[in-house]
């Protein structure tokens, strides 16, 4: 898969006139402007730098997003045998919030953007059911652990108050993700103590460090987060 195949545009099912009103929104707010932290594209080794402060962050939550879209966008090349309509409508609504979402976090970082990265899907078998939902369950989980794990490391301007509001409603609706693939999985664990901590009934949350190390495998670049928590 190429990089023309793996970022393609928004998908029908998007409203073009809604996406964009959101992004001119956010530019009559000033979260358009690229102000904060900047990062670099790459590092001397090759791998792609995510940065450092708001901006970094938010390319840490860029490089999951294409990730995520990414995989639905390929598992609808050919889907896996014996979806049924009512699958194959959730899993279509699913890829089309994360291509927005993808989108949505590009328009925010403009010119302080990461390139657009490669996945590496050689491992997954596209035409199993169990092993695409399996894999989409991953996915979510890891994204919604993966920004309640930042949520504390935005800083506290206006400006970072204003990217974790976002990024807190991105999140809200990763977790509708994950509950209704995993009821796809298995009846009754939307909310299981795999994700949700048995006695304080809040969900996971997981350190950059640990999100990189389980989505690494799945980008042909080397992404190098060193640098996302400079508090």
């Amino acid at each position: 898969m190429d990089e023309n195949q793996t970022m393609e545009p928004l998908a029908s099912g998007i409203s073009r006139r809604r996406f964009f009103g959101y992004a001119g929104a956010l530019a009559g707010a000033g979260l358009l402007t690229g102000v904060g932290a900047g990062c670099k594209k790459d590092d001397d080794d090759g791998r792609v730098n995510l940065g450092g402060g708001d901006l970094g962050l938010l390319n840490y939550a860029y490089a999951l997003e294409q990730l995520e879209a990414a995989f639905y966008i390929e598992l609808f090349k050919m889907p896996y045998i014996g979806i049924s309509p009512a699958e194959q409508a959730y899993l279509e609504d699913i890829r089309d919030h994360e291509i927005a979402h993808r989108d949505f976090l590009k328009a925010m970082l403009g010119t302080f953007a990461i390139q657009p990265l490669t996945p590496n899907f050689e491992s997954i078998d596209f035409s199993s059911r169990s092993v695409v939902l399996g894999m989409a369950r991953m996915l979510e989980d890891l994204g919604v652990s993966a920004y309640n794990g930042v949520a504390k490391y935005f800083t506290q301007t206006t400006e970072g108050a204003n990217y974790l509001s976002l990024a807190g409603k991105i999140v809200s609706v990763e977790a509708r993700h994950a509950a209704i693939i995993r009821e796809m999985i298995q009846a009754n664990s939307f909310a299981d103590t795999s994700i949700v901590d048995a006695t304080n009934r809040i969900d996971m949350a997981r350190e950059p460090s640990e999100v990189l190390a389980l989505a690494g495998s799945f980008f042909r670049e080397g992404l190098n987060g060193d640098n996302l928590i400079t508090t």
